[in-house]
């Protein structure tokens, strides 16, 4: 019986290691992705480009429904902690 219990439990195990990490390589696939946009983002808020996009927002001179996010102050520079931090958890896992 306790070999049986055994190997009920590795297959449960095996089952919740498979899923995991199918679902990682998805996930991956999706981030290696976006690495460009995640690039092109740093450049932007880095640059000049931003903060005269930024003032002429707070100028009015953007459309109302122009969807603006990227030029909230917040909402880029998470962004690109995030993916520092997400990129640290990745490599202590290693």
């Amino acid at each position: 019986m306790e070999q049986i219990e055994r190997v009920k439990q590795m297959e449960r195990h095996l089952d919740r290691a498979s899923q995991a990490v199918m679902q990682l390589s998805a996930a991956l696939e999706q981030y290696a992705e976006a690495q460009e946009s995640l690039r092109a983002l740093g450049d932007y808020y880095g640059g000049d480009e931003w903060k005269q996009d930024f003032s002429a927002d707070e100028a009015g001179l953007l459309p109302k429904d122009l969807k603006r996010g990227v030029l909230s102050e917040d909402a880029v520079w998470n962004v690109l902690i995030d993916n520092r931090e997400l990129k640290a958890r990745m490599q202590a896992l290693i």
